[in-house]
């Protein structure tokens, strides 16, 4: 998604560099205002994830493959999220921007 022009913003408690960018530990550690929240998290780590998207008000989570939680999806839908569900945005990126 980087060579397509998006910045990613790593969140990740265990690491401090990735992809060229600081790595923050958590989702509300982010200064800047985020547009998706991209979730790469076993489905148990879901929510936790989804509750700090809510509170800061982010417009779109998106649950990579393989990366389901019905419940978590319904509770940000609630909040006003998008929410997209098991499916890798690269490869709809790709299949949209060809």
């Amino acid at each position: 998604m980087q060579s397509q022009g998006y910045r990613i913003i790593p969140v990740n408690p265990r690491i401090e560099l990735c992809l060229g960018e600081k790595v923050y530990a958590c989702l509300l550690d982010v200064p800047e205002k985020i547009d998706i929240v991209n979730i790469f998290r076993r489905p148990e780590f879901v929510e936790e994830v989804v509750d700090q998207a809510i509170e800061l008000e982010a417009p779109a989570i998106w649950m990579q493959e393989d990366v389901v939680h019905d419940e978590a999806a319904e509770k940000a839908r609630r909040a006003g999220i998008f929410v997209v569900m098991d499916r890798c945005i690269l490869k709809e990126h790709r299949a949209r921007f060809r």
